[in-house]
């Protein structure tokens, strides 16, 4: 295995909890998955740390979220590494047997698995979206050997810190942090490389977290008209917006339902690696012949979405379209439904700003379902002025 910098990291450290705060693409996620991978077929876990039959589970909030990133990471390492065919893996349930050793992979949403059977050990998955006394303490409760978390540091009062980092290692002294960034990251291209170094010179904050991986308050959000909720209410389909992306961009597809002045969103695709075949057989059960617009950058992919038995139609863009694309947005009172990285965009999409903290009025943080958003807004969701006179 060709293990990374912070997979040596995690596996060198004797503590029972192990936290990896990190920036981007710093491969803290890939690292773990190795680390998981590595269980499964050997039973170890870490230096000098076995555990021969048992259960790893692998969480995050909603389960869906795991789908297209985590457990494709994990299918991925099993494959190039010649285990995949050693496992048996039933696909319904996601979980992955080799022996005594099985590793599983569930939402905190699903009330049984949260507070089921008792798990050797368990990795958090983007932690911070979880909630510490009525999840994590549920999981911890529930773990014998090990605890591994991931997560952006964005917000220094995150619970990771307050009973983790400061209050259980100060009183228990069983926490180990690994802070990482891109630079931990030896596999990355030079262009995305440039990208991540482009925040110093956008937004300290952002590269304080996204860059080096260190503690930061995002200030200066775009929409501050979005609350979250667990259900969908009845409201009635306004359309599907889709952004295209590939290996650096993520592809991002969401619904758009609407009651009234009211917005319910959830997300539907968040991959990278994903062709356009693979797109249309993501989404084709879900959206049937409803219509899907899609970024009108990309004309040929739209057509072989369309070919492909997928309702494509191309977005309107022109002249100051992202910003009229937000104004449109800020009328309405938005409800994001079970979606945790439509969740995470909407809390770091936020104003440029320049070296005075002066706003730009440019866009700037993971846009990729911020732009489908929009799509969808710029046709059918304008608002035309009702009960209006004009004054001569």
């Amino acid at each position: 295995m060709q293990a990374t910098e912070i997979f040596e990291r995690n596996y060198d450290s004797n503590q029972k909890i192990v936290i990896n705060r990190g920036g981007t693409r710093s491969s803290k996620t890939w690292s773990l998955n190795q680390l998981c991978a590595l269980w499964l077929v050997s039973g170890n876990y870490g230096n000098g740390q076995y555990c021969h039959e048992g259960v790893w589970t692998t969480v995050r909030k909603y389960r869906t979220n795991l789908d297209g990133t985590v457990i494709r990471d994990f299918e991925d390492i099993l494959k190039a590494e010649g285990w995949y065919d050693m496992v048996e893996h039933n696909k319904t349930k996601k979980q992955y047997k080799l022996g005594k050793r099985l590793v599983e992979f569930i939402g905190a949403d699903d009330e049984q698995k949260l507070r089921g059977a008792k798990r050797n050990i368990l990795y958090c998955n983007e932690a911070n979206e979880l909630e510490y006394k009525q999840e994590f303490f549920q999981l911890l409760m529930r773990t014998e050997n090990k605890i591994f978390l991931d997560f952006n540091p964005d917000d220094e009062q995150v619970w990771i810190n307050q009973e983790l980092e400061i209050k259980r290692s100060n009183e228990v002294g069983d926490v180990e942090v690994i802070v990482s960034n891109y630079k931990n990251n030896s596999f990355l291209p030079e262009s995305l490389i440039k990208e991540i170094e482009y925040l110093k010179q956008t937004d300290k904050e952002f590269w304080k977290i996204y860059g080096l991986g260190e503690y930061g308050n995002i200030s200066g959000l775009i929409y501050e008209n979005v609350t979250y909720v667990d259900r969908m209410p009845d409201c009635k389909l306004v359309s599907y917006g889709l952004d295209f992306g590939y290996s650096i961009d993520v592809c991002g597809c969401l619904a758009v339902y609407r009651r009234d002045d009211e917005l319910y969103l959830k997300e539907i695709i968040y991959e990278r690696n994903l062709t356009n075949q693979d797109i249309a057989e993501r989404i084709r059960d879900i959206v049937g012949r409803d219509e899907v617009i899609c970024d009108s950058a990309e004309p040929k992919s739209i057509e072989e979405l369309y070919r492909l038995g997928i309702n494509a139609k191309p977005a309107t863009k022109g002249r100051d379209s992202i910003l009229n694309g937000i104004d449109i947005l800020k009328r309405y009172k938005i409800h994001v439904v079970n979606s945790s990285n439509l969740k995470r965009e909407f809390r770091t999409y936020k104003w440029a700003t320049d070296k005075n903290g002066n706003s730009l009025q440019k866009p700037i943080g993971p846009d990729h379902l911020m732009d489908a958003l929009r799509y969808v807004a710029l046709i059918h969701l304008k608002k035309h002025n009702r009960g209006w006179y004009a004054i001569r």
